[in-house]
């Protein structure tokens, strides 16, 4: 069987691109760019790697955007201020408050005073609930991005055996409840697993699943042995080794030659978080437009 990869930036660009050409059709019949608002607190080298990407799609999908930097000083009060400023504009679309944040400011705390019409990370408890329901809601990006790599792709996944491992708000838990829930892509059969799931279980599982996605933070973690021929596998890992080389959960010299579908790391499911922010954001711009 010969591995394919499962191209993030091949599809991130697919969609952006579909995204502009909406938009361009938007601002010719008089409106303005959807506007996306991210907030950075502090200087943390991933964040800002993370961010850089969000403003480049902004530009390439025809969005304006702004880039608030705040010092990582700043309080929970006034970080709040903030958030609460930007939910009462107008111009607005969409707001992202880059994660993590410093220690001494309760994250849920920040997630949940964002606007759920404007909370395109889909983190939001509103949000999640509408998501876990199969009601229309912002979903969770990351887990958002992955069902549309399989989506472009035509991977199969109803009826199929999928094992998550990792129960993250992030990651874990969302993609587990969109790949079983009845939406466009879904209906899988899903096994999620965690730092809590014995070896031996964790095992059984993986060699029986169909589809594996991967979101542990740990280099390696899955090896060759614990896989059948022909899985599909998705590594949402991202890990800096000492020498500085970015590696994803999976060790993918010996992992991808079982595999129907792989993504890389870089350039998987990364870009898919991203390309499925500009899809919140143009769907947060469509309702204040009521254009959806």
């Amino acid at each position: 069987m010969k591995m394919k990869l499962l191209d993030g930036k091949k599809c991130a660009e697919s969609l952006v691109t579909d995204i502009a050409r909406k938009v361009t059709g938007y601002v010719e019949s008089g409106l303005r760019k959807p506007h996306m608002t991210i907030i950075l607190v502090g200087k943390h080298a991933p964040s800002e790697s993370y961010v850089k990407s969000k403003v480049g799609s902004c530009e390439k999908a025809g969005f304006e955007s702004v880039l608030i930097r705040l010092p990582d000083t700043i309080s929970e009060a006034e970080l709040l201020e903030r958030v609460a400023t930007i939910n009462n504009d107008p111009t607005t679309d969409g707001l992202i408050v880059q994660l993590p944040l410093p220690r001494h400011i309760n994250q849920q705390n920040v997630i949940n005073a964002i606007s759920p019409e404007k909370d395109i990370d889909g983190f939001h408890p509103t949000n999640f609930g509408r998501m876990t329901l199969g009601q229309k809601a912002f979903r969770p990006a990351t887990a958002y991005g992955i069902c549309k790599l399989l989506q472009y792709y035509n991977i199969p996944v109803k009826g199929k055996h999928c094992v998550v491992i990792g129960r993250s708000n992030i990651v874990g838990k969302p993609i587990s409840i969109m790949l079983s829930n009845d939406f466009d892509i879904g209906n899988a059969t899903v096994t999620l697993a965690h730092i809590e799931t014995p070896r031996e279980l964790l095992l059984d599982e993986t060699r029986r699943a169909d589809i594996v996605i991967v979101a542990v933070g740990i280099p390696g973690f899955i090896t060759e042995d614990m896989v059948k021929e022909g899985v599909v596998m998705i590594d949402v890992g991202i890990n800096r080794l000492e020498n500085g080389k970015i590696v994803g959960d999976v060790d993918f010299e010996h992992v991808a030659g079982k595999c129907s579908w792989i993504t890389p790391v870089p350039g998987g499911v990364g870009r898919m978080t991203v390309a499925a922010l500009m899809i919140n954001t143009l769907m947060a711009y469509q309702n204040n437009f009521n254009l959806a």
